[in-house]
């Protein structure tokens, strides 16, 4: 029996033994770990008989899904406004909104919606649908409260700060947790719940409930909408978008009227991200030159590895880091009192902001400001989720050249630090889209004459762009730079190629 995945499955035993909690990054990490298992049997077992058609080329495979709701929802935009969250700083002047959204009155499964209108202009702004990855990890927990969300959790897990660079700013932003059984979105604990949740699933849950959220929220109809994401938001984002357009083109009308989607530190191949990871830490220092050319003399980045490649992979020392920001401190806990610090400075970021957000969403007081279900108990990631989670297709780079054929505007960006879905997996990648470039590689700049990150432009308008200084969560680390990206992309011109004057 041919094995698969020995290489990435050996790699990530050891980057599990490094972690120190349950973040987004972890839940990655151990996902990747189990769908190298599941595809070891299941691509084993695909060589005896059909390979499984690919539904996002096939428009029909979703019409059995709704084009309105059949019945009005429950629940109303009055009931979920939140009148302030607890511990916010004075001086709101935006809308805040949460609350749960059926999205399959079968099987209950609701999911659960965090909504900040633009402070000015909000009727005439854009709407932004946020997904965070893992799979199984909460845009609740982590985009609204630790990167683009217009409030930061002070480290006393009780108060909060404003973010000055929020996307709503910019836009109207719903931050969704999905799929069900992720913070407070609930799944009833049935087998159709618990054996069934995947990529498929997880795109058509978020299409009814972006059906039913409309019902809710009516003015937000034919508002130009957008979807954005990272990490495992690489599958999210454009197999929702797939969804979309193909619900679009089956019943002949606009039922939401997607413009584009955008991307960060997205996972997107399998083999590709192997080959990046490995890439990116040789290219920093991590790896010799000589273990460099062992993996390469051992590893194809293919279904082929076998045992020499995992031995040549292994073999370099590592170290113990943040694989996800290799320059960024790690959160320790002082074994006496249980507090968490952070090994060292670094400006805007704290490693220890999981556990704030935790302490704040598990707030009873907080928990009945946002009308959750009574006294849940709140978790930034699901690792039932992520274990439980199907795994997806090994690339998601035809489901990007489709979208992109289909005329909406594709940006990815990558902040250059990160090595597990590093800036070389990515381009990876964007090369395999084998689309002519239109606007060469470039620097573009802030408002504050600094190099943002570099950019390049293909046919189509495709966008690749790199994020200075930046981890895997990029708002966090560059939340400046975040926002100018955003703002070029909402825009549809490239970020300024100038120091400003």
């Amino acid at each position: 029996m041919r094995k698969t995945h020995t290489l990435f499955f050996s790699l990530l035993l050891v980057c599990v033994s490094l972690t120190v909690d349950g973040s987004q990054e972890d839940q990655l990490t151990r996902f990747i770990q189990s769908k190298a298992k599941k595809s070891h049997t299941v691509r084993a077992t695909s060589a005896i008989g059909p390979a499984e058609n690919d539904p996002w080329a096939d428009p029909s495979s979703f019409s059995h899904l709704p084009s309105k709701c059949p019945i009005p929802p429950a629940g109303t935009k009055e009931a979920d406004k939140i009148m302030a969250l607890p511990g916010q700083p004075p001086r709101v002047n935006f809308d805040e909104y949460s609350g749960y959204v059926t999205v399959s009155e079968v099987h209950f499964r609701e999911l659960f919606y965090y909504f900040v209108e633009a402070p000015y202009e909000a009727a005439s702004k854009p709407l932004i649908l946020w997904l965070n990855g893992g799979p199984g990890c909460s845009s609740l927990g982590y985009g609204a409260f630790q990167e683009l969300g217009p409030f930061r959790v002070n480290p006393d897990g009780k108060t909060l700060s404003r973010n000055k660079h929020a996307w709503n700013n910019l836009a109207n932003v719903i931050f969704l947790e999905s799929p069900a059984g992720v913070g407070f979105s609930y799944a009833a604990n049935d087998t159709n719940n618990n054996d069934n949740v995947g990529d498929r699933r997880t795109a058509e849950d978020t299409f009814v409930f972006l059906l039913n959220w409309l019902e809710r929220f009516p003015e937000y109809k034919g508002r130009d909408f957008y979807i954005a994401g990272e990490s495992y938001g690489g599958h999210y984002v454009p197999q929702l978008a797939t969804v979309i357009e193909f619900m679009n083109q089956l019943h002949g009308s606009t039922l939401i009227n997607l413009r584009g989607i955008f991307v960060g530190n997205p996972y997107l191949d399998d083999y590709k991200n192997e080959k990046g990871e490995l890439e990116f830490l040789w290219s920093h220092g991590v790896i010799s030159d000589e273990g460099w050319a062992g993996i390469l003399a051992n590893c194809s980045f293919s279904p082929s590895d076998d045992w020499p490649c995992t031995v040549a992979a292994l073999k370099p020392r590592k170290g113990h880091f943040d694989h996800y920001n290799i320059y960024a401190p790690l959160c320790l806990q002082e074994p006496l009192t249980g507090t968490f610090y952070s090994s060292s400075y670094l400006a805007g970021y704290d490693p220890c902001a999981d556990h704030y957000v935790e302490a704040y969403m598990n707030n009873l007081v907080v928990q009945e400001a946002m009308h959750t279900r009574a006294n849940t108990s709140w978790s930034s990631c699901s690792e039932d989720v992520g274990l439980e989670y199907n795994p997806g297709p090994v690339s998601v780079v035809p489901t990007i050249s489709r979208l992109i054929k289909r005329g909406l505007s594709v940006w990815i960006f990558s902040g250059d630090m990160d090595s597990v879905c590093s800036i070389s997996a990515t381009r990876f990648s964007v090369h395999d889209l084998n689309l002519p470039i239109t606007s060469p590689w470039r620097p573009w700049y802030t408002p504050d004459t600094e190099v943002g990150g570099y950019v390049q432009q293909y046919s189509g308008g495709f966008t690749f762009a790199s994020v200075r200084g930046a981890g895997h969560t990029v708002p966090t680390f560059q939340p400046k730079r975040a926002l100018v990206l955003l703002y070029s992309f909402l825009k549809g011109m490239l970020p300024p190629d100038d120091i400003p004057n």
